[in-house]
């Protein structure tokens, strides 16, 4: 269960990419760029529910 602490990264990471897809898309003209911010949008908000969950589930064991 180690490894769950290190996949909330992969997170960020998408985020970063699709931020950056959406940022070449505007520039070029490409359609699809709202799109990509979305997707990093979801990303965001999914590193930060499994920071919290990751968190709850570190205490739970804790006071065990």
């Amino acid at each position: 269960m180690g490894y769950l602490k290190y996949t909330q990264y992969v997170y960020i990471l998408f985020a970063v990419f699709f931020i950056y897809d959406g940022v070449i898309k505007l520039n070029e003209g490409i359609e699809g760029s709202t799109m990509s911010f979305i997707i990093a949008g979801l990303a965001v908000f999914m590193f930060f529910f499994r920071r919290k969950f990751a968190r709850k589930f570190d205490d739970r064991n804790k006071k065990q």
